[in-house]
Parts: structure tokens; sequence; C-alpha cells
């Protein structure tokens, strides 16, 4: 049965072809759920928001809610916009835009596990996977391809850059540079490059040895950052070493350090 008899879908809403509804959820007008979306029990979708086609929605999960924002004006039109083939938990809560006409955006391949968290304006990129428990905070930008780690905490305004994995039960108040493993149950501490995820997202040893070579001159030389990122630009040609370059120069917030044992 594709729509439940007890499922709720207002006039407005947009179904593509082959879409499931099951029990009780709630479909909003000015929706847009895309072909062949399977969308469970006890789902809400909310207004604004538009959904790629393949997509799954657990029991549950909340999409398109208004931002938890003191300053939100109740009449404001804002968007949530889901890629394709995502699959959504249960318990996931994703929020719209605080401001007029902005989007919180999910890219395409995503997985976000039970209970995770985007807050408003997020902007999540392409097989970005968030596991239990994830919290990502108001206009927090994550790379493609990063993993976060069961309850992670991201502050408001974070970058996360692409193939990062954020270990469990860290927090972070400032940008992680890409290809970086940040140390579980830590604040803003880098412990070293996400060797696996790389791997796996078939870079070669060489461009890894690259990296490598970039990772100990920006985090354990004891230069400046200014001073590393300046011999990254002339030392390295690698397009790899221009993007780990131009996002740690673009930070509004500083990044990440090193992580240092207290142990003896």
């Amino acid at each position: 049965m594709p729509i439940h008899p007890t499922a709720v879908v207002e006039t407005g809403a947009s179904l593509g072809q082959n879409v499931e509804v099951g029990p009780f959820s709630y479909i909003a007008k000015h929706t847009s759920i895309g072909d062949g979306c399977q969308i469970g029990a006890h789902v809400t979708i909310l207004p604004y928001t538009t959904l790629g086609h393949g997509c799954q929605v657990h029991p549950g999960a909340v999409i398109g809610g208004i931002p938890q924002d003191f300053a939100f004006d109740q009449t404001t039109i804002s968007y949530t916009r889901i890629g394709n083939h995502c699959i959504l938990r249960e318990g996931v809560t994703i929020h719209r835009g605080t401001k007029p006409d902005t989007v919180t955006h999910i890219g395409s391949h995503c997985l976000l596990m039970a209970n995770s968290h985007v807050g408003h304006n997020g902007q999540l990129g392409n097989q970005v996977i968030m596991a239990n428990g994830a919290l990502v905070a108001g206009y927090v930008e994550i790379g493609d391809r990063a993993f976060i780690s069961g309850n992670v905490a991201v502050h408001q305004f974070v970058r996360i850059g692409r193939l990062v994995m954020l270990s469990g039960g860290c927090t972070v108040t400032k940008d992680v540079p890409p290809f970086c493993m940040t140390q579980s149950s830590a604040t803003n501490s880098i412990l070293r490059l996400n060797q696996v995820g790389l791997q796996r997202a078939g870079l070669t040893s060489s461009d890894c040895h690259t990296l490598k070579r970039a990772f100990k001159l920006l985090f354990s030389s004891g230069l400046s950052t200014p001073t590393a990122l300046d011999k990254l630009r002339h030392g390295f040609s690698s397009p790899l070493i221009d993007e780990l370059v131009v996002f740690i120069e673009q930070s509004q917030r500083g990044i990440c350090r090193r992580f240092r044992s207290s142990r003896p």
C-alpha cells in the first residue's frame, strides 16, 4: 500500500512516482518528495522541505522543523533540501533555514543515523555519515565523505573539511581541516590523518604520503600557521595540498590543533 490510510498528506504536497508513506506519518503542504522515496511510520515532513529520489526516512524522524532560534520569525519562508538516496534513520531531526530564503542542505548519498541532528542552515556535502546521537549546530559546513562519529557535538559556524573523521564523543568548536581525524572524547584535538578514510576514497599511496608530510609540517614542526602554510604553498605541487591550504586560510574561527597526551 503506497500511502497508508492513517497517513496525512496535505493538499499542496508533491509526491513522485512509487512513493511509500507509512502509518501515522504527516507530510505537510509545500513539500516535494522524489520518486521512490520510502517514508516510514510516524514520520513528520514539514513545509518547504524537498527530498530527492530514492530516500529512506525511518520512524520518528522530523524533517524541516522550524529553527531553534529565538530570533526566528514564524512567518519566514525558508527551506530544507535533501539530496538523492539519503537514509535518515529513527529520530533524526533537521531544521530549515533561519533567515528568509535560506536553506539547510543535505547532499546525496548521506546516512544520518538514529537521533542525529542538523541545525538550521547546515550544509552537508555528499556521502556524509553522521552516527547515532551526533549533533551539528546552526550554519555548520561539512565536506564530502566526512564521518561524524557517535555523540559528537559540533559548534555553530564550524567548518569540517572533506574526508574528515570526527572520533566518538569529541567536541569541536574550531574548524577541522580536510583529511584529518580528531581525538575521541576531546575538544578541538586532531590526532592524525584519516588514513583509512583516505584509502577508502581511493587516494593513492603517493597522495597519502604527500598529505602525511604536509600534516607533520603543519602540526608537528613548531612553525606558526602562516609560516607552515607558506611552506606548504611553495614546497608542494598537489591539488590536495592546495585544498588544505585554502581551507585553513579561509577559516574564521581558527583550526583545531594537534592532540598532545598528558601521560608521562
